[in-house]
């Protein structure tokens, strides 16, 4: 999943959750239930994502929302494989990103 936000050091809830498509309310489940997610707060308790927990998410959204996998076992697959997940999802994002690419080429000529 490609996901479309520009650089920043960090990110609010509201435009994380809109990049991915989901409610707020789910970015906030995620973070009770995965220890990978520890986005920053502030003094109101706004929580702000760095890039390194928008990757974390997109491993996340990747294993419960698109391969379909439980809570329970994206988490122990996480713990268990987390080096080799991570090498895979970055080969796919990758992939992805270079096939945007080139469908954007082909609709221009």
């Amino acid at each position: 999943m490609h996901i479309d936000l520009p650089e920043k050091r960090y990110y609010g809830i509201g435009e994380v959750a809109k990049a991915f498509g989901v409610n707020a309310s789910l970015i906030r489940f995620w973070e009770k239930e995965f220890d990978a997610l520890k986005p920053k707060k502030n003094a109101k308790g706004n929580r702000k994502f760095t890039p390194e927990d928008i990757k974390n998410l997109q491993l996340i959204f990747h294993l419960v929302k698109e391969r379909g996998f439980t809570l329970e076992g994206a988490k122990i697959h996480l713990k268990e494989n987390r080096k080799k997940t991570l090498d895979n999802f970055e080969i796919i994002a990758k992939l992805e990103r270079i096939k945007a690419e080139l469908t954007k080429i082909k609709e221009q000529l």
